[in-house]
């Protein structure tokens, strides 16, 4: 597939003070290409170079084979849309008039929308649910109602390459995803390429096809998302010193509550990660265990727990591994068993499970609130 936006050797930055340089990107039509990096690194401005709100201060950035320099307004317009940060105020302008402003590359000088025109606005509108926006004034939307219309817009101008700066910023959970599968399918649908940042690195993992990281004044690691979201270097990249980042489920856990363990968690698939959470918010060490290491909850045990008993993938929980467990479960104060369901490779945990019950430790799980308001975690 050809590549469509190429920047080589690229130097950005303001008032001939360099930010970041020697970036270098290959960006194909029906692909989605993400920049990561700390506050500050220069993501922004990297983007704002691209769209030439910025004059590059080194380098070279090319747009279907012409250097970005070459068009002419009118011929980048059709070529390039944007959606950044900021946000227009318009007074009297409709949610409608907004996204049509869209249209101003195929419009002529005065603006006049076609029949074609207004269906494309209404249709973009339709694409990221503001249908029902159209004529409600723009300035008495909420944010992240603002960020779908000016969404809607850049849709309207029909790009070939969109533009996006934390598109995600001002949006709930399920507007975020709604986002950016609207994204995925103009790559897919229109065959656009998309150059965005994002803060979200679950989301970037997850969308991108490939990624860009922002760092010490250059690009440091680039490649798929499996290539750049590895746990040490994420933690490095964002300067993480209090908590971990869990790469394969691709979101932050606040530092562990370190000490003796008061508690020993019988866990596995996934039961036990709610009741990790609320032991560590409550300041209380914890033991987790038999874990088998290709468990869904494996990794947010090991960030979490003082201590972790594990198991090797695919093989029953060993004599090895239980006896460790029982060691805990008898110096701990109380037991927790979230898992309900005991098979041939976990059968070990049963016994533990048995062990808590004739000891009198095990405790019932509650992760309501009290009178207080307080989280009870056991009792």
């Amino acid at each position: 597939m050809k590549t469509y936006l190429t920047a080589d050797c690229l130097t950005v930055g303001y008032r001939g003070k360099p930010i970041i340089s020697d970036i270098s990107m290959n960006i194909r039509r029906g692909s989605i290409v993400t920049l990561i990096g700390p506050n500050g690194a220069g993501k922004s401005t990297i983007l704002k170079s691209i769209i030439r709100e910025l004059s590059p201060l080194g380098g070279s950035v090319y747009l279907d084979g012409r250097g970005i320099g070459e068009y002419s307004d009118h011929e980048f317009a059709k070529k390039t849309a944007v959606v950044m940060t900021g946000r227009p105020d318009p007074e009297l302008m409709t949610c409608f008039d907004v996204a049509a402003a869209g249209r101003y590359p195929y419009t002529g000088r005065f603006g006049i929308l076609s029949g074609e025109d207004k269906k494309k606005v209404r249709d973009a509108l339709s694409m990221v649910q503001c249908e029902d926006l159209a004529d409600i004034l723009f300035r008495n939307t909420s944010d992240g109602q603002k960020q779908r219309v000016l969404l809607a817009r850049a849709i309207c101008q029909e790009p070939e390459l969109l533009v996006l700066d934390e598109p995600t910023s001002f949006l709930d959970i399920r507007h975020k995803l709604e986002l950016l599968d609207i994204l995925k399918r103009l790559v897919h649908e229109r065959n656009m390429a998309i150059l965005m940042s994002l803060h979200e690195l679950d989301l970037a993992e997850r969308i991108s096809d490939y990624v860009l990281c922002a760092e010490n004044g250059t690009i440091g690691r680039a490649g798929t998302p499996e290539e750049v979201f590895e746990k040490e270097y994420i933690a490095n990249l964002y300067g993480i010193r209090h908590g971990s980042y869990l790469t394969s489920l691709g979101f932050p856990e606040l530092p562990r509550t370190d000490g003796t363990p008061k508690v020993f968690v019988i866990g596995g698939m996934g039961s036990g990660i709610p009741v990790y959470h609320a032991l560590n918010r409550a300041g209380i060490a914890f033991a987790a265990g038999v874990i088998h290491e290709n468990d869904v909850e494996y990794q947010t045990a090991k960030a979490l727990a003082a201590k972790v008993v594990s198991e090797i993938p695919f093989e029953p929980v060993g004599e090895q591994a239980y006896l460790q467990a029982e060691k805990f479960l008898d110096s701990c104060e109380a037991v927790l068993c979230p898992l309900t369901v005991f098979g041939t490779m976990n059968s070990r945990n049963r016994e533990l499970w048995r062990s808590a019950k004739e000891l009198g430790k095990l405790q019932q799980i509650n992760l309501d609130k009290s009178d207080s308001g307080d989280i009870l975690i056991y009792k």
